[in-house]
């Protein structure tokens, strides 16, 4: 049986933005906070002011690898963007999408007692995990902050996983918690990070917060985050960053095909080539093969 929840804002704060059930989002930072916090995003926004990072760049980070997303970040200063220790569902399959934010904390009754009666007089009977999860959106990965816990962390079961597979189209979970029904989620078509598998409900936990930052990890993430997870673990890259990072990702895939096939004609040691060219013809040519495979690759784009 589920406990009841209730629902602060970050930091502790009582919620006191209590909005109508509908279209706006419940108990979280209203459009304009959220735009000020991410007020370097240069792509439209989902009518509550989240991020949105573009499908085309969606799908271009699918093809990244960890290394690729590395290179850009800490000279960007950015340097708590990974996260990693996760036991993963379907590791071979890429984890990409926007992130939607959830937060939880360890129950205590008289911020719970204030916060349920407070819903309730907005006509809100019930606060829970599927307030949030019946949110989500076609993209979106659900990047939940449930402190590590185990025993009553488990933010989905088997059915609500495959619910939030079909709403997202497939995109992800990454949850700093537990999840139960692995032996049923395993045969799921979605990637998925988590701490622990338990069999345990989730149980004795309030939500404290929808799309807000949150922590996973060292990571602060934001709602509407790129999140990008492979086989190592989860990367969350600002918005503002994703385009010159997958145009970066294009010149490392590049970087390593021409490495490769150097390597191949078995004339060369590895220093004479990488990580990059010494000689100046060997030079010339590596640039004269980056600008014909960026124009072909860029044009397929």
């Amino acid at each position: 049986m589920m406990r009841r929840f209730g629902l602060t804002l970050a930091g502790g704060c009582l919620a006191a933005l209590l909005a109508p059930l509908g279209q706006a989002q419940l108990f979280t930072m209203s459009r304009d906070e959220l735009i000020e916090y991410t007020s370097q995003n240069p792509f439209d926004r989902f009518p509550d002011g989240r991020p949105k990072v573009p499908d085309s760049i969606l799908e271009r980070a699918r093809e990244m690898s960890s290394e690729e997303v590395w290179a850009v970040l800490p000279r960007k200063g950015f340097r708590n963007q990974y996260a990693d220790g996760f036991h993963i569902v379907h590791p071979d399959k890429k984890l990409v999408g926007r992130a939607f934010t959830l937060q939880f904390m360890p129950v205590r009754p008289d911020v719970d007692t204030v916060i349920l009666n407070k819903a309730k007089a907005k006509g809100i009977a019930h606060l829970h995990n599927q307030t949030a999860i019946d949110m989500l959106q076609p993209g979106d990965v659900l990047v939940v902050d449930l402190f590590g816990k185990k025993d009553g962390g488990t933010i989905v079961g088997d059915n609500l996983f495959y619910y939030v597979m079909k709403t997202t189209k497939g995109a992800g979970l990454v949850v700093d918690g537990s999840i139960r029904d692995l032996d049923g989620i395993s045969g799921m078509d979605m990637p998925a990070y988590f701490r622990h598998a338990d069999p345990s409900a989730i149980a004795n936990v309030m939500l404290t917060g929808i799309n807000i930052p949150i922590r996973v990890g060292n990571v602060t993430v934001m709602p509407g985050d790129l999140v990008v997870g492979d086989r190592e673990g989860v990367y969350f890259i600002p918005p503002q960053l994703a385009k010159e990072v997958v145009d970066n990702a294009d010149i490392v895939h590049i970087h390593d095909e021409w490495t490769r096939k150097k390597f191949d004609e078995g004339k060369y040691k590895s220093g004479d080539i990488y990580g990059s060219p010494h000689d100046p013809a060997l030079k010339k040519e590596y640039e004269e093969y980056l600008k014909r495979r960026l124009k072909e690759i860029r044009k397929e784009q």
